[in-house]
């Protein structure tokens, strides 16, 4: 049969051709993808179907796909011995099932099995011949570049050698130069001649940082392949060059070294620009003094090369009014002032070696490590201090300068640079605030108290946001009947760690951050509502609310605002009400603060003026002034005793608590004393015909409900 038009690539093929790729890919490694494996293979399988039925029969067909399987790669031994048993035992009836009876295509199949053998055989062997003639011909090839590129190397190691820009020397293990070029000498200044007979080690520099020669030594033992550095050397004529070093080892071919190469480049020109920028960025550039950066490196550096026990201490110096200086006199001045005062600092601690800083403006700090006790440190100190102290001319001006100095001496072990200028900053302003011009010693203790106020001061605007404020009352009482006439607002804080605070321990903070005039709005806000309750539960007992203001609300443009705003939302009516203002707040009052008093009066709320007798005391000035009440301040009170040996020497304190109640009734004014803590005082107060007392004779500031049971007593009482 011819066969010619007949189609062999049917299911029984792809099926043959799929298990063989299968097995090909099993027996090696294949360069194709199972895909293109496959595909391959059907072309075979339908070549070899095509060959067992052609008329007239050839084995031609078997011997292509032997040779096609070696051009393939499929050259494993496995891979010929599948194909050949595969085509004698599963070809025909997969592929050609219809002429699969006894004995139809068996002696065709043999002859093909052996054609396929035969020609993947001498595939097999004529690929292995040419690839041999191909290595050869490569080796001889390669022989013959490697002998023009060795003559080509050395022909431009030579071109290098010679000409390059920078020097190159070569050395041997014992350090003795072999050779260098001209770069290299001209660098150093001397002849090529003259550089063979000299040994490396003698153009070592006797500065070289430390390390330098073992680093070599252990280059030249085999540790190291390769190291560079910058190093100086020293030129012919004694003048130093530095340079970029890199040298790197050349072994023999069983490791051993050889000798070394050196490669040097001269980077004066830049090693020397590099030392001028590093100064002016470690330097500050209007007194020439090193600055902060360099002088928190160096404190680092100080307190980390510590022994145990060693003390560091710092001196932090602010001169005092230099503001002042600039404002009248002009910032050029005020710079020529600074450079005098930073050479005077520099020059009266010289001899003793400490590093004296400019941090900014007019801060300067001297770095004591001699790791002495807390009098050198003082004695530094003071020392700074007079040289500043001593009058300086500039110009036509004369200038008396002073400073104040924080001084911090303690264990290196026991701080870092960060901890140690915080304490330091926290002593000057101790300095400047108990009257400058002097020194003050970093306290351990009292720094955590201020710690401890700056942590309460950051908390507080938090803690009015989280209700953690109340209010407590403290009672009035007429000193004529004992009745409880008004009652005072006493704003405590409830912290969350450290239990209720008085306001001693947060008045006074909320008065310099600001927040006293939200604060005191809201116990405004809480005391009218209180006051209110307690008039609306008991109507005849008229008890007035006293709520302390503090200077900054008066000064506040909206308190006539904000008053009103509490009366209006309590519902509390405003003679019911009393502000107290500190005497120092009013006297002396003038301008937009004195027309808000007036119209507080005119909305009908009562006045008093709290702590008299502690500020001005002057009554006169009082007629000015809307107040309804004067309250007397403690000390006066705390005079007045019983009778007893003591109470001779306080008549005076009695006398002027008469003489005040005398003139204060004369003005018109109520009067009621504070800190009334005994019966004795009280009666004594009562016979000089005071108004009202205060105190904890009459009773301890106490929440509202405790208010609310003693009207409720009182009630009772009178019915």
């Amino acid at each position: 049969m011819a066969g010619g038009a007949e189609d062999f690539s049917g299911p029984g093929a792809q099926e043959y051709a799929a298990t063989w790729a299968r097995a090909v890919r099993r027996l090696g490694f294949v360069p194709m993808s199972a895909t293109e494996t496959e595909r391959l293979l059907l072309t075979q399988t339908v070549r070899l179907a095509r060959g067992l039925l052609a008329e007239p029969f050839s084995v031609r067909p078997a011997a292509e796909v032997g040779r096609a399987l070696v051009e393939a790669h499929l050259t494993e031994p496995g891979v010929l011995d599948w194909s050949v048993r595969a085509l004698g035992e599963r070809f025909v009836p997969l592929v050609l099932p219809d002429r699969a009876g006894p004995g139809g295509l068996a002696g065709r199949t043999d002859a093909l099995q052996a054609a396929l053998a035969a020609a993947f055989a001498r595939a097999l062997r004529d690929r292995t011949f040419s690839q041999q003639e191909r290595i050869a011909r490569s080796a001889w090839q390669a022989r013959d570049a490697v002998e023009q590129a060795l003559r080509d190397s050395e022909a431009r190691f030579r071109a290098v050698f010679t000409g390059a820009a920078i020097g190159i020397g070569i050395a041997d293990t014992e350090g003795r130069i072999v050779d260098v070029n001209q770069s290299f000498a001209d660098m150093l200044g001397y002849s090529i001649d003259e550089l063979r007979q000299i040994n490396v080690a003698s153009l070592f520099h006797a500065e070289d940082a430390a390390g330098m020669w073992e680093l070599y030594q252990e280059l030249i033992a085999g540790k190291h392949d390769s190291a560079r550095v910058e190093k100086r050397y020293h030129r012919k004529d004694g003048s130093v060059v530095w340079t970029d070093l890199a040298v790197s080892l050349v072994r023999h071919d069983d490791g051993r070294p050889r000798f070394t190469v050196a490669m040097i480049e001269d980077i004066t020109e830049r090693y020397e620009l590099q030392q001028r920028l590093r100064f002016q960025a470690l330097h500050d550039p209007l007194t020439g003094l090193p600055n902060r950066t360099l002088f928190f490196e160096t404190l680092g550096q100080v307190l980390r090369a510590a022994a145990p026990r060693h003390r560091v201490g710092v001196c932090f110096l602010d001169l005092d009014g230099f503001k002042a200086v600039n404002d009248s006199l002009g910032h050029d001045l005020g710079d020529r002032l600074l450079v005098v005062i930073a050479r005077r600092l520099a020059d009266c601690v010289a001899e003793r070696g400490h590093l004296v800083a400019r941090m900014g403006g007019d801060e300067f700090v001297i770095l004591v490590d001699g790791g002495g006790d807390l009098d050198q440190v003082v004695a530094v100190a003071e020392s700074a201090l007079a040289a500043v102290a001593a009058p300086v001319i500039i110009g036509d001006q004369q200038l008396a300068v002073s400073a104040s100095i924080g001084i911090v001496n303690c264990p290196a072990e026991e701080t870092d640079a960060s901890e140690l200028m915080k304490a330091a900053d926290t002593t000057l302003y101790w300095a400047k605030a108990e009257g400058r011009g002097r020194w003050a010693v970093y306290d351990p203790e009292r720094g955590a108290r201020d710690i401890a106020r700056s942590a309460l001061a950051a908390g507080l605007p938090a803690a009015l946001d989280r209700g953690e404020f109340v209010v407590h009352y403290q009672p009035i009482v007429s000193l004529l009947d004992g009745s409880m006439r008004a009652v005072e607002a006493l704003v405590r804080w409830q912290h969350p760690e450290l239990g209720l605070l008085g306001p001693d321990r947060f008045i006074g903070l909320a008065e310099e951050t600001g927040l006293i005039v939200r604060l005191g709005a809201w116990v405004l806000d809480r005391a009218c509502r209180d006051a209110e309750a307690w008039r609306r539960r008991f109507p005849g007992a008229g008890l007035v609310v006293s709520v302390n203001l503090a200077a900054r609300q008066v000064e506040a443009p909206a308190i006539v605002e904000t008053v009103a705003a509490a009366l209006a939302g309590s519902g509390l009516p405003a003679e019911l009400l009393q502000l107290e203002l500190t005497e120092s707040a009013v006297m002396g009052t003038a301008g937009e603060p004195l027309r808000a008093l007036h119209r507080l009066a005119a909305l009908g709320v009562r006045m008093a003026i709290d702590d008299f007798g502690t500020g001005y005391s002057n009554l006169a000035y009082l007629r000015r002034l809307p107040i309804h009440c004067l309250k007397l301040a403690g000390p006066f009170v705390e005079g007045i005793r019983a009778d007893g040996p003591a109470a001779a020497a306080d008549h005076r304190d009695e006398r002027i608590v008469d003489a005040l109640v005398r003139l204060a009734h004369a003005l018109e004014l109520n009067v009621t004393a504070e800190a009334v803590e005994t019966g004795a005082q009280a009666e004594r107060l009562r016979a000089l015909r005071c108004d009202t007392g205060q105190g904890r004779w009459f009773g301890a500031p106490v929440p509202a409900e405790a208010i609310t049971a003693r009207l409720g007593g009182e009630a009772g009482s009178a019915a």
